[in-house]
């Protein structure tokens, strides 16, 4: 074999809809890496909802936007099967940026080694950017303690089940927010979460008062919507919410309507958004924090794969359909 396919963002998406329309598919030549570069075979793909606003226009997000015609942007995890770099070795496995293609060049900044014993999947599940988001988002933001109360939105995704998982190991009661009941018996049965929602048939105000007899304490946000100002308004005082994801409103043409503030006033809840491209310069030391959790059997985790590079065209709509089953992924 000495051609790859690659997919190119050709175009921005319309009326927020994601289909093949929006990209070309090529055939290249397999590269050879320069000077302090490797070539990676990537095998697992990642796909998330921030990809696409990676696909819009917008200038002001926190990392520019895919330019037309460059490769998609993704992380994923492959093998080095050339190596020109003297701390990479051909079989090494590695997890990082790599894009929509089944061949890359790096110069091996941002790429991190897997851990012997480690396989792919989980690789990506645990360790890649859902364990990283989860870890930066709950311990170094949220900061839970043994006691409190935590909700976290997208309970069923893949960042927002380990977010719930390292809280319930560090002690804390644990409330999900899904959108089936399949999902809510998914992380109450299995995963352990002390209740969940689901925010497309529950009395949400209701529910949450039920599922809250001490009220919150943190909120980890991954999806907006309805729930998000009743959450708001049974915060604790000195309350946190960690902002991680918006998904409800991503493809939407008007946002939902964001929670009164009096409540942050009142209770004096600290706010902040984040963003992983800011910490992955930390991604070692998130890995240390996280690996421990994994080490004891605390993090469970389910994968939702695809086969084929082309089938993340369309595949990606699964995250906004609520339809996937775990982490979403394409298996070259």
């Amino acid at each position: 074999m000495t051609t790859y396919t690659a997919i190119h963002l050709k175009q921005r998406p319309e009326d927020g809809k994601i289909g093949e329309y929006l990209f070309e598919v090529k055939e290249k030549d397999i590269p050879e890496p320069g000077d302090n570069q490797i070539l990676i075979k990537q095998t697992y793909m990642s796909l998330d909802p921030a990809m696409f606003g990676w696909m819009t226009d917008d200038r002001e997000s926190y990392i520019a936007p895919v330019e037309l015609g460059d490769v998609m942007r993704s992380s994923g995890v492959g093998t080095v099967v050339t190596s020109h770099h003297p701390d990479f070795a051909e079989g090494d496995r590695v997890m990082g940026m790599m894009g929509w293609q089944e061949y890359a060049i790096s110069d091996g900044k941002g790429m991190n080694k897997v851990q012997e014993g480690i396989d792919e999947e989980t690789a990506l599940c645990v360790f890649g950017l859902p364990g990283l988001t989860a870890t930066q988002g709950l311990l170094n933001i949220g900061e839970p303690k043994s006691g409190e109360t935590l909700i976290v939105t997208g309970a069923a995704g893949s960042v927002g089940s380990i977010v719930g998982q390292i809280a319930k190991a560090e002690g804390l009661r644990v409330i999900g927010v899904v959108g089936s009941d399949e999902k809510a018996s998914w992380i109450t049965d299995e995963l352990g979460f002390d209740g969940a929602i689901n925010y497309n048939t529950d009395d949400l105000e209701a529910r949450l008062e039920a599922l809250t007899p001490d009220r919150i304490d943190v909120f980890f946000e991954n999806t907006g919507g309805p729930i998000q100002r009743h959450i708001v308004n049974r915060m604790n005082e000195h309350a946190r919410v960690v902002v991680c994801g918006m998904i409800a409103d991503y493809q939407a043409e008007e946002p939902t309507p964001g929670p009164n503030w009096l409540p942050l006033i009142k209770k004096r809840i600290k706010i902040q958004g984040f963003a992983m491209p800011d910490h992955l310069d930390e991604s070692p030391a998130l890995i240390k924090q996280l690996t421990p959790y994994v080490q004891q059997g605390q993090i469970k985790y389910r994968s939702h794969i695809i086969e084929g590079l082309t089938s993340a065209m369309e595949g990606l709509n699964l995250l906004f359909e609520g339809e996937n089953k775990g982490k979403l992924m394409v298996k070259l």
